[in-house]
């Protein structure tokens, strides 16, 4: 099985729990604003691998996996646009009892039964989701991302019945996914999951501003800052309030 990816982290602290082999698959299909790799977007670019050759490697940092309760993490791009590479991917993982996560924003979602079936084989052998919901409101979505977050919240809503694990990510941009009330909006979405253990709220950066001017792009969120401090702890109280409120009532 051979799939197409863009590189390679191969000690990644901040995409799931542990040590992290994080994978970057080639190919997405939402073009948002603040993308730091857009370099993945296109899914002819990168590089082809085989699911082999991954696990070779792979199995170098087992020990690192053990000692931290790490384990693998494929990202993007967005990998959900390789469902076959990842199932046989991950059945070689869990083969070797290594954890195994997806990072996705869930932009290819479909309700085709073709497509379910292959992803109820997938979350199988997936131990954990992080899902970025990039905006709760469809027309701010629609600008934001170029595409509506309908199907989106259909597969937050698909893991939520499968009973995956979720950790949600919010990245945090000033001015377009900050304001209190789509804040609110999306956390009572969240409030509606029972699959989710963790919320991350991510703040907006511009470390990836020189990868648009090397493919001659023009980046659409200039002059716009990272969030203050304030605004962050400011997301992170109205989005976290409905899971700790949801733990303290599984202890009543």
């Amino acid at each position: 099985m051979i799939g197409r990816i863009h590189s390679v982290e191969t000690c990644g602290t901040v995409d799931g729990p542990g040590l992290r082999y994080v994978i970057f698959m080639q190919g997405c299909l939402l073009r948002c604003q603040y993308c730091h790799n857009p370099d993945t977007w296109k899914r002819m670019d990168g590089k082809n691998i085989t699911v082999e050759e991954l696990v070779t490697d792979i199995q170098s940092y087992l020990p690192f996996f053990q000692a931290s309760g790490g384990g693998v993490t494929v990202s993007g791009g967005e990998p959900l646009l390789q469902v076959d590479f990842l199932i046989e991917l991950f059945t070689e993982l869990k083969q070797l009892g290594v954890h195994t996560t997806i990072d996705s924003c869930g932009g290819c979602f479909s309700a085709s039964p073709y497509y379910l079936e292959k992803l109820d084989t997938l979350m199988q052998v997936t131990d954990l989701v992080l899902l970025d919901l990039k905006h709760i409101d469809l027309a701010d979505h629609i600008a934001l991302t170029g595409m509506s977050n309908q199907h989106i919240l259909h597969f937050a809503q698909y893991l939520d019945d499968r009973g995956v694990p979720v950790w949600i990510r919010h990245v945090l941009v000033p001015t377009i996914s900050d304001d209190n009330e789509a804040l609110q909006r999306l956390a009572e979405f969240i409030r509606t999951l029972h699959n989710v253990v963790k919320i991350d709220v991510l703040p907006y950066h511009k470390l990836g501003v020189y990868k648009w001017e090397e493919l001659g792009l023009e980046y659409p969120l200039e002059g716009i800052e990272p969030p203050t401090q304030e605004r962050i702890n400011n997301a992170e109280r109205i989005l976290r309030t409905g899971l700790m409120r949801k733990k303290m009532e599984s202890f009543q």
